[in-house]
C-alpha cells in the first residue's frame, strides 16, 4: 500500500508523501521569508474578518491574535526559524502558530488561499519599499542640491556626443540630474495607487462561500479599495513589473551620473578627485585610485534591468488565474529594490565627498571653440539668416583652429574678412563666462537662472518629503489600530 501523505496543507487527496526532490524544488521559503512580518499583519486583519463573518468567537480571535503577536515578537528578535518542509513563509507561520495555540491555529486559513495571501503580502511589503526608495531618492537629490549650491558659478564644458559643445556651470549640470531623479520619484509614487489595492478575500480565485467582507479587510489594512475582480486579484503582478520598470530607469539615470564621475576622476579629465575613504587601489599598481563605487553602480544597472526582464518573461503567456510560475516574482523584486537602495546610498555618500578641480574644469570649458554658437547668434542679431551665420561661424572656427587661438583672439580684420557685419564689440561676447551669463532662457545656466533652478529643486524636494509622509501615515495608523483591535 502506498505511503500515507502527511504534514502538508494539501495532502488529503494524495496517497503518497512528496519526494525530497519535490519539496526542495518547490520550496520558496528561502526567498519569501522576507514577507513574514507582512504575512502576520495580513493574518491579524483576516482574524477580524473571520470574526465579523461569524466564523470565529471573540475568545478564539484573541487567542489566535496572541499567538500571531508572539510570532511577530520572535521574528523581530531574529529568532524565528523557517523550514523547507513547510514550503513557504505562509505555511511556516501557520505551523508555528499551531505549535503555540493548538488545532485552533488551523482555523486561520478559513476562507483564504495562499494565492490571495501572497498577493496581499507583496503589496504590503511594496508599499513600504516604495516609500523607503522615495526617501533614498530625496537624500540623493539633497546631496545634489548641496553640491550645486556650493558651486553655483564653476565653469565647465557642456557636452554632446562627449565632445565639447557649449559652456555651462557645474550647478546647471547637476540640476539636470536632480530633475531626472524627480521623474524617477514621481514614477514610483505614481505606481503607488496601483500597489495600494487589496486582494484579500479573493481566495484561490473565486472568493469563498463565507460572507467575508472584503471592504472591511481593505479598510483594516489602509488600502484604497478591494480589487474589483477576484481572479485578477490573485494573478495580477502588473504592479511589480511597473515598479521594476521605474527602478530600471532610475538605475539608468544613476549609471549615467556614475559614468560621469568615472570619467571626471580620470587623469584625462581631472575634474574631480575621489576621497580616500570612497576609492580603492590596485593590488599591483601602487599609484592607482580607482572609482570602484560608481563603477559598481554602473555595473549593477544591468542586474536591475534583468530583474524586470525576468519578471516579464515569467508573466508572458500565463493563463488566468494563479500559476506556480508566479512564485518566481519575488526574487527579482527583492533584488531590484535592494540593489537600487544600495546604489542610491552609495552615490549620496560619494557626491558631497568628491573634490572638484576648478582650474581643470574652467580650462576644459574654454577648449574647442565652445562659443561658436554665440558667434553665429551674434550674426543673426545683425540680420544674417541663421544658416548663413552658421557657415560664417564655421569658417571662423577653422581660421582660429589653424592659428591655434580661441575665437576671441581673432583680430577684427579676420572676423570682417569672413563676416563684414562683425566689429570690435563682437570679441567681448565670445568669452566663456560671458556666454554662460547671457544664456537667460528658463532652465539655462545664467546666474539668475541657476538661483531660480536651485529654488525650484529645493521646493520639489520639500514636496517629495510631504508626499512620503502623506502616503505613509494611513498604513502606520491602520497598523496601530489593527494591533489595538485584535487585542480587545
Amino acid at each position: 500500500m502506498a505511503e500515507q501523505a502527511s504534514g502538508k496543507a494539501w495532502s488529503g487527496r494524495f496517497r503518497a508523501a512528496p519526494s525530497k526532490l519535490l519539496e526542495e524544488f518547490t520550496s520558496s521559503v528561502a526567498v519569501d521569508h522576507v514577507l513574514a512580518r507582512h504575512d502576520i499583519l495580513g493574518s491579524l486583519a483576516h482574524l477580524l474578518v473571520l470574526q465579523k463573518a461569524g466564523l470565529l468567537t471573540r475568545a478564539e480571535r484573541r487567542k489566535l491574535a496572541d499567538g500571531l503577536l508572539e510570532l511577530r515578537k520572535i521574528l523581530d528578535e531574529g529568532k524565528l526559524s523557517f523550514d523547507v518542509k513547510h514550503e513557504d513563509v505562509h505555511l511556516n507561520l501557520e505551523a508555528a502558530l499551531i505549535e503555540r495555540v493548538g488545532p485552533l491555529g488551523g482555523k486561520l486559513h478559513t476562507g483564504r488561499s495562499r494565492n490571495d495571501q501572497v498577493a496581499l503580502d507583496e503589496r504590503l511589503w511594496l508599499r513600504e519599499a516604495i516609500l523607503g526608495l522615495g526617501e533614498a531618492i530625496i537624500a540623493l537629490q539633497r546631496a545634489i542640491g548641496e553640491t550645486a549650491r556650493a558651486h553655483p558659478s564653476l565653469l565647465m564644458p557642456g557636452y554632446t556626443h562627449l565632445q565639447v559643445a557649449q559652456p555651462t556651470v557645474l550647478a546647471h549640470h547637476l540640476l539636470a540630474h536632480h530633475w531626472r531623479l524627480q521623474r524617477d520619484f514621481e514614477r514610483l509614487v505614481g505606481a503607488y495607487p496601483r500597489v495600494n489595492v487589496c486582494p484579500l478575500g479573493a481566495g484561490a480565485l473565486a472568493g469563498s462561500t463565507f460572507p467575508l467582507d472584503r471592504q472591511f479587510a481593505s479598510d483594516l489594512l489602509a488600502f484604497e479599495r478591494p480589487m474589483e475582480n477576484t481572479q485578477d486579484a490573485v494573478s495580477d503582478r502588473d504592479f511589480i513589473a511597473e515598479v521594476l520598470f521605474a527602478l530600471s530607469l532610475l538605475m539608468v539615470h544613476l549609471s549615467s551620473l556614475s559614468e560621469e564621475l568615472v570619467l571626471w576622476s580620470s587623469s584625462e579629465f581631472g575634474f574631480v578627485k575621489l576621497p580616500d575613504e570612497l576609492a580603492t587601489g590596485s593590488s599591483m599598481m601602487p599609484q592607482k585610485r580607482n572609482p570602484d563605487l560608481p563603477e559598481l553602480v554602473r555595473g549593477r544597472t544591468g542586474r536591475v534591468i534583468a530583474d524586470l526582464q525576468a519578471l516579464l518573461v515569467t508573466l508572458k503567456g500565463l493563463p488566468l488565474s494563479y500559476n506556480r510560475d508566479l512564485q518566481e516574482d519575488k526574487a527579482p523584486l527583492f533584488h531590484g529594490v535592494a540593489t537600487v537602495h544600495g546604489a542610491l546610498e552609495a552615490l549620496t555618500a560619494l557626491l558631497p565627498a568628491v573634490r572638484f578641480q576648478p582650474e581643470r574644469m574652467r580650462e576644459a570649458a574654454s577648449r574647442d571653440f565652445p562659443t561658436a554658437t554665440d558667434l553665429a547668434e551674434e550674426l543673426v542679431r545683425r540680420g544674417v539668416p541663421f544658416r548663413e551665420a552658421h557657415e560664417a561661424a564655421g569658417k571662423l572656427v577653422l581660421k582660429a583652429e589653424q592659428r591655434g587661438v580661441p575665437l576671441e583672439k581673432l583680430s577684427v580684420e579676420e572676423l570682417r574678412a569672413v563676416a563684414p557685419q562683425l566689429g570690435p564689440e563682437t570679441l567681448r561676447v565670445l568669452g566663456v563666462k560671458e556666454a554662460v551669463d547671457r544664456r537667460l532662457v528658463f532652465g539655462g545656466p545664467a546666474p539668475m537662472r541657476i538661483r531660480e533652478g536651485l529654488g525650484l529643486a529645493a521646493k520639489a524636494v520639500r514636496e517629495n518629503e510631504r508626499t512620503v509622509v502623506r502616503l505613509r501615515r494611513p498604513f502606520l495608523t491602520a497598523e496601530r489600530l489593527l494591533l489595538k483591535r485584535v487585542k480587545e
